[in-house]
């Protein structure tokens, strides 16, 4: 399996990772203790914002105005096919039950969340496609409160098109405030917000690491790092296209990777020249993004054979996998660490980020390697039930003594042994298993 890199990355994804855990557990604690008073005083010193923390309805239909109608048809395109593909997700989990031995039933039942806080980028970016994935999931999951939170700008509030999409996906209430106060506002119940259940929704590293110092008080969907993207191309891609796509997930950030793995030297070489006249002709911020991801993170592999590129993918796991080769449904039947795959050059990474249905809330740093995306799935809980008759615990509850006295827990076999005396008066049982 022989791989040779054209261009290798200087940098990795952790390399600037800044010890903000300490920042943000002060905030929280700040927050915590003094609640509403804190969460406020945070809103003027980071956002800079001093008006509603709660949309009012008034203030929702007024930002909703200001939304272009050709930008609310896209957007509401975008959610009729992430809300259809959520429902196709949530219809693969069935509740059932099933006799397990003659008598003893048990079963599973999906439950939603109650409570769901979604956090909604508003900075450099405002991710109106981040409303839409991650307020229209929890949605179809069925939990009965939303919370959609977004950072305010100064003077004018949250994005109105990001107001218009959490209001039109389904958002309850819709928070006007960003960074580690946001998520503290929903986990901790401020403002008469129902406490999260779960956190969900990309963000910057602040909001990163707020969620994972609140996880295990609250759920959350993964632990994110900057965004990665991996191409897969052989000699029938058009290499125009890897390099666009290459470039268009680099702007993310000056510390997003992007990978070529090619299984023709010709086809990468030709992107490696195309790239940066690419990145030169994007708008400024883009372009230092894009720049700086490109020079440090980036990645051009050869591959020897398809199979060692799908090994190599797998070995990256990255966020989104591009297939760009010939026989699709190889690829798809050997990749297995991924958060999203984009098969053929007819999709690509931005549609899955913005209208086509997937969600692009993704595992990042490897995380794929163990977790898929968010979903409904991520909303609900799969818990299980059993009930039994009397004739059934004959069998169950002296296995269940025997194993309990193996182990040490006396308490546990008492449990079994006193539903067998009553069941079975007089009847003679081995409960230790010495027999």
């Amino acid at each position: 399996m022989a791989r040779e890199y054209l261009k290798t990355a200087i940098r990795t994804a952790t390399s600037d990772e800044n010890d903000v855990r300490g920042i943000v557990q002060a905030i929280l604690n700040e927050i915590e203790t003094e609640r509403e008073d804190a969460a406020v005083r945070f809103a003027a010193k980071f956002d800079k914002y001093d008006g509603n923390i709660i949309l009012t309805r008034e203030e929702i239909e007024a930002a909703s105005q200001q939304v272009p109608e050709t930008l609310k048809n896209d957007i509401r395109f975008a959610h009729d096919n992430v809300r259809r593909f959520a429902e196709a997700q949530k219809a693969t989990i069935q509740d059932f039950e099933t006799e397990i031995v003659p008598g003893l039933i048990a079963g599973q039942k999906a439950i939603p969340c109650q409570s769901a806080g979604c956090y909604i980028p508003g900075g450099r970016f405002s991710h109106i496609a981040s409303a839409i994935m991650t307020v229209t999931t929890a949605k179809v999951a069925g939990c009965e409160s939303i919370a959609a939170c977004s950072p305010p700008r100064p003077g004018v509030g949250i994005n109105p098109a990001i107001t218009f999409t959490a209001d039109l996906c389904g958002a309850d209430r819709i928070v006007a405030l960003g960074g580690v106060q946001g998520i503290a506002a929903m986990a901790f119940g401020l403002f008469d917000l129902p406490k999260a259940d779960i956190l969900v929704g990309p963000g910057n590293q602040f909001v990163a690491e707020a969620k994972r110092i609140l996880f295990g008080r609250v759920g959350i969907d993964m632990f994110a790092g900057p965004t990665d993207s991996l191409i897969i191309a052989d000699a029938a891609a058009d290499p125009e296209i890897v390099a666009a796509d290459l470039v268009g997930q680099a702007e993310h950030g000056y510390n997003s990777p992007v990978w070529l793995v090619s299984t023709n030297r010709a086809l990468a070489e030709l992107v490696l020249e195309r790239v940066p006249a690419l990145i030169e002709d994007l708008p400024v911020l883009n372009r230092d993004n894009a720049r700086a991801a490109w020079r440090d993170y980036a990645e051009v592999i050869i591959c020897d054979s398809r199979e060692t590129a799908a090994a190599v993918a797998d070995e990256y796991a990255p966020e989104h996998l591009t297939v760009q080769a010939e026989d699709l449904s190889w690829w798809i039947d050997n990749l297995h660490c991924y958060g999203s795959l984009f098969l053929g050059e007819e999709t690509t990474v931005a549609f899955g980020d913005k209208a086509s249905g997937t969600n692009h809330v993704l595992p990042t740093s490897r995380a794929a390697r163990y977790t898929g995306g968010l979903s409904v799935h991520k909303y609900m809980k799969l818990v299980t039930w059993q009930r039994s008759t009397r004739e059934a615990t004959r069998s169950v509850a002296a296995a269940t003594a025997r194993i309990s006295r193996l182990e040490g827990m006396e308490g546990h076999a008492r449990t079994a042994d006193v539903r067998l005396a009553k069941y079975f008066p007089g009847q003679q049982f081995d409960l230790v298993g010495t027999e």
